[in-house]
């Protein structure tokens, strides 16, 4: 399993300048965290930062948001933007791209580490929903050609776990096959664009 961007929880990684991180069962401690991680989805999403501007956007106090952020620090995942900062003014960036979330993790031996999976996993999922929750209530707010392309679809299929996986890769193959799009200068029109990819079985009895 592993997490792109952004649970195959979305697995973010490629080769060249992106750096993605494999999570161990320390780093996964560090970052299971609900605001640790809406913290590090943020400064990834929408750049640098300072703790009273992440504060003020998050809902939270400045001064959870600076303690938060210096545990992410101690873990790797943030760091200081000294291009930024202005005095006392501490600006933050993210460290990395993304991670990998090997499925090991969810069941190691060790029962800290199999919560800490748990709560990374589930609240991947939350912010998946509240992501989609937002689009839908600021589509009207977006032209008419980024409302057509919007997409919600679902399938279902029978596959076996080996065709799954084989899937998924295509998938993610294809995805970064379009970060050479990402990078190109001053396209006209270009919007930051999230893609969520769910891949589960389920019972039918």
């Amino acid at each position: 399993m592993s997490e792109k961007e952004e649970p195959r929880e979305p697995a973010e990684g490629e080769a060249g300048a992106r750096k993605v991180r494999a999570l161990d069962p320390r780093s996964l401690r560090g970052l299971a965290h609900p605001l640790r991680m809406r913290l590090f989805q943020t400064l990834r999403q929408d750049g640098p930062a300072t703790a009273s501007r992440l504060a003020e956007k998050l809902g939270e106090s400045s001064g959870a948001t600076s303690y938060h952020l210096r545990q992410l620090a101690a873990h790797g995942f943030v760091e200081d933007d000294p291009e930024r900062g202005k005095g006392r003014e501490r600006w933050w960036k993210a460290s990395i791209d993304g991670m990998l979330f090997d499925h090991a993790l969810y069941t190691d031996p060790d029962p800290t580490v199999r919560g800490a999976a748990d709560l990374y996993l589930h609240e991947h999922a939350t912010m998946h929903t509240q992501e989609v929750a937002t689009w839908l209530g600021t589509l009207r707010d977006w032209p008419e050609e980024w409302q057509r392309v919007s997409d919600l679809s679902d399938f279902t299929l029978r596959l076996t776990a080996a065709q799954a996986h084989e899937l998924s890769e295509k998938i993610h193959t294809l995805i970064e096959s379009y970060r050479d799009h990402e990078r190109a200068p001053g396209t006209e029109g270009a919007a930051q664009v999230r893609l969520h990819l769910h891949a589960f079985p389920r019972s039918t009895g």
